[in-house]
């Protein structure tokens, strides 16, 4: 297909898959002459993961050129892969421009709260066999359950292990997709899509069972009819 129908089919504009191709995101088309070139199912597929890892997963183009490269290297371990991804998928804060710089747990002060989080996650970590308390993940978690006990609800720690479970669930459940996709480049690439667009969908999940159970609880017409 020419350039056009590629642009038709994706809905992504001519000068931006331009642009993803000289910033190395999109392989070149195969040249028919000097000024033309067609693209294929291939490019079809990549341009689609580019705008969901951009528009879902909210990465920047160097991010997304450091995620293509591990799709694209079939002797890089899974592990690495979705250690690559779930680096960048849905970071918040402030992200290196280049996609071979390091990205450094952010440094965490000190304070009553955070102390007593870094305790918490300490636990928690040792207890499960999460890995290391100096991973990103978990001073990202020692930063959250600080900020809520500085709005007063340190006791949320009652449910870390529930969430936790949840959380052990969800992995598996994701692990479970990737392993039943066919050959090692398809399971890269589920990987990546899974790691950016499942957040996505957890989250709405999440927000979907929270109106539900909330509608349960207190909003019901019995609930209303008990009320003064």
């Amino acid at each position: 297909m020419r350039i056009g129908e590629l642009s038709r089919k994706t809905g992504v504009p001519v000068p931006t898959i331009k642009y993803y191709v000289r910033e190395g995101l999109l392989p070149s088309g195969e040249l028919t002459s000097r000024n033309q070139a067609v693209y294929g199912e291939t490019h079809e597929r990549r341009l689609r993961l580019i705008r969901a890892l951009l528009d879902v997963g909210g990465m920047r183009v160097a991010e997304i050129a450091e995620v293509l490269a591990a799709v694209d290297d079939p002797e890089r371990p899974l592990h690495d892969v979705l250690g690559t991804v779930s680096g960048h998928a849905g970071d918040p804060g402030p992200r290196p421009e280049d996609a071979g710089a390091v990205r450094e747990v952010p440094e965490v002060p000190e304070d009553p709260e955070t102390a007593a989080a870094r305790e918490v996650v300490a636990e928690l970590v040792s207890r499960r066999g999460w890995g290391s308390l100096e991973s990103r993940p978990a001073a990202d978690l020692v930063r959250a359950l600080a900020a809520m006990a500085r709005l007063g609800h340190a006791s949320f720690t009652e449910v870390l292990d529930d969430y936790a479970d949840a959380a052990e669930r969800v992995a598996r459940a994701d692990l479970g997709y990737l392993d039943r996709q066919p050959g090692v480049e398809k399971r890269v690439e589920t990987a990546v899509v899974g790691t950016v667009l499942g957040e996505a969908v957890l989250g709405a999940l999440r927000r979907m069972a929270h109106a539900d159970a909330s509608e349960r609880l207190y909003g019901g017409a019995a609930v209303r009819e008990r009320r003064p």
